[in-house]
């Protein structure tokens, strides 16, 4: 079957097209990208005026829950939650119920997502057994098992001699190191942004200097053994000069940040709401601001959503004994617009913050329109705006501070491989 989607606004940072045209599909494959496109045979018309044609986004942080915690998330409504949300790959976080540090627990994810998932899934694995940053896991069986990276997401490496040798062990399997950048000495028990709010909260507070602590040293050890790093989820404006420094240095490091860093303040948690209870924390708008700014400058490459759900159990108790974390994978695309609409980012330095630079750091070839390529393709009304319900969320966990908030620009059709999903009827 041909599939050919008419006058809409292509956009492809792979080959930096932004154009109005046509793209023309045929078995599940590109075939052809033009300003018009005329054919005489059977073809699905697709009508994409006033639309964007976009590759599908690569998000490279997501939370799964599977194994061992399905109440909250599975495999199925994940990667459901991503395809609404115009996410076809990502990439799932080992802090699992048994964590993702043994080559038996990644071969089950692949399994799972093989019979499951709507979307292409690529797990991370442990740097450290069991996660307690003591003992590295085995890189070389992991990634023959299909771990893409390694990560202790949701802790920190504390111990240095360990987070170096995990950078020159990872060096021998060109695995990618993620890192979770939080010293825990300073951040132990804290709930939200130190500062006056906690204050007057009554809340232990999490200080800035324990993410900017730990993004130093990980820069440092990432110049020692030249071996790539990922910093993940960076929230304030303490931690902008040294990804400048290590630019500057030639350190090779990568940088994300989340839609919430740029989008909300720490004033959501300000009636205890714990759907804006989130690790790191909400910050301030001077850190909102360096955050836009350094996407807009190149020191953050990636925009991932870090999407965490939690069930009711875990979200609606007091605000102390809470778990951290937001949902994220349906907003991560029209939060991240409105970057393009104040001015900070073009259409497609966005995109090669969601596509291109993502990744890059996976080691994988991007979603995109050159001929020949896997159909992964989003058509997105920017311009749409609308409630987000829980009709409309598609994970199992509603657990977002943008619950019943107006939300502007939407994923309406997706066309992957042979494939075609219309959203727009949720």
């Amino acid at each position: 079957m041909k599939v050919l989607i008419k006058k809409g606004r292509i956009i492809d940072p792979s080959q930096n097209f932004d154009f109005v045209g046509d793209l023309l599909i045929e078995e599940g494959k590109i075939l052809g990208i033009e300003r018009n496109i005329e054919i005489q045979e059977k073809v699905e018309i697709i009508e994409a005026k006033n639309l964007w044609i976009v590759p599908g986004l690569v998000d490279i942080h997501v939370h799964l829950r599977e194994p061992g915690e399905e109440w909250k998330e599975d495999i199925e409504t994940g990667t459901k939650a991503a395809l609404y949300g115009g996410v076809l790959r990502l990439a799932c976080m080992p802090n699992t119920k048994p964590p993702n540090d043994s080559p038996e627990v990644t071969r089950y994810i692949l399994e799972r997502s093989s019979q499951k998932a709507y979307i292409t899934v690529y797990p991370i694995a442990c740097i450290t057994k069991r996660q307690e940053g003591k003992e590295i896991t085995e890189f070389g069986r992991l990634k023959k098992a299909g771990a893409i990276a390694v990560s202790d997401d949701g802790k920190w490496v504390q111990d240095s001699e360990v987070m170096k040798r995990a950078l020159l062990y990872a060096k021998n399997f060109d695995l990618p190191v993620i890192s979770h950048c939080e010293d825990m000495n300073l951040s132990k028990g804290g709930q939200i942004n130190e500062g006056y709010l906690s204050a007057k909260l009554g809340l232990k507070g999490i200080p800035a200097c324990a993410e900017t602590i730990a993004v130093i040293r990980d820069l440092i050890l990432a110049k020692e053994t030249q071996k790539n790093l990922h910093l993940a989820h960076l929230s304030t404006k303490e931690v902008i000069p040294f990804l400048r420094w290590g630019k500057e240095e030639g350190i090779p490091f990568t940088a994300e940040t989340c839609p919430h860093y740029f989008t909300l303040t720490e004033k959501e948690v300000e009636n205890y709401n714990t759907l804006a209870k989130v690790n790191p924390p909400l910050r301030t708008e001077e850190d909102v601001e360096a955050i836009k700014l350094a996407l807009k400058e190149g020191l953050i490459d990636i925009i991932a959503s870090d999407h965490a759900p939690h069930s009711p159990l875990e979200k609606e108790i007091e605000f102390e004994l809470a778990s951290f974390g937001m949902i994220g994978l349906q907003t991560l695309l029209p939060l991240s617009l409105n970057l393009v609409r104040e001015g900070y980012l073009t259409p497609l330095s966005l995109l090669e913050k969601l596509i291109i630079n993502p990744s890059k750091v996976l080691n994988i070839e991007p979603p995109s329109f050159k001929k020949g390529a896997l159909a992964e393709v989003i058509i997105v009304d920017p311009e749409e705006e609308y409630i987000l319900t829980e009709e409309i969320i598609q994970s199992k966990s509603k657990n977002t501070p943008f619950l019943n908030k107006k939300l502007k620009g939407r994923v309406k059709k997706v066309i992957l491989k042979e494939k075609v999903f219309d959203l727009s009827l949720v």
